[in-house]
């Protein structure tokens, strides 16, 4: 359904996000919200073909049991299923705090979050796609129209760049420039701040 939505354009912010992360060889990645565990599997995929390296770690945590479910049958399908992963359901709303507490100084906080749109033009033809486009997708391709009605509504709820930004150093992380990259006119940004 993600191909479909965003005319695969989805794909490419996520390889972007991989080599934005740029993980090295040992590396261990907690993927909060990892839903069905696309970036997890980017991860592990990024890291053997770019450093041949098998001793990168993903643990993955969403509060959809369901997403989680759709992501261990998908590791079950891969060479990485045995020991490689785990998936946890978690109910607590990230702000940062609890990235900031886990992560060793030195660590990378990163978030791939669709976002706000600031160019009035894009944003009133990203309002109508959004709002009425993708939930008649969301019935015709999955037979659920309700839960990309959903999505929408929740995408919006999510702060805008320049609220987020100052959230992640509000959360204790160093921000570098103005702490975000905007992808396609802003319909998603990369976050990002370090803890040191």
């Amino acid at each position: 359904m993600n191909d479909v939505m965003s005319g695969g354009v989805h794909r490419l912010w996520k390889d972007h996000f991989m080599r934005t992360l740029a993980p090295t060889p040992g590396t261990k990645l907690l993927d909060v919200a990892g839903g069905t565990g696309d970036i997890a599997m980017r991860f592990l995929d990024y890291c053997k073909e770019t450093h041949g390296d098998s001793s990168a770690q993903v643990t993955v945590f969403d509060i959809n049991p369901n997403m989680l479910e759709v992501g261990k049958e998908r590791f079950t399908k891969t060479p990485y299923h045995n020991s490689t992963s785990n998936a946890s359901k978690v109910s607590v709303h990230s702000s940062g705090y609890e990235e900031n507490r886990v992560l060793k100084p030195g660590g990378r906080f990163m978030c791939l979050e669709f976002s706000k749109v600031e160019n009035p033009v894009i944003s009133k033809v990203y309002d109508v796609f959004s709002f009425d486009v993708i939930p008649t997708m969301g019935q015709i391709v999955a037979n659920d129209r309700d839960s990309y009605q959903y999505l929408v509504e929740s995408i919006r709820k999510f702060p805008p760049q320049k609220e987020f930004a100052k959230m992640i150093k509000d959360a204790g992380f160093t921000v570098m420039g103005q702490g975000y990259e905007d992808l396609t006119f802003g319909v998603a940004a990369i976050h990002s701040g370090f803890k040191l």
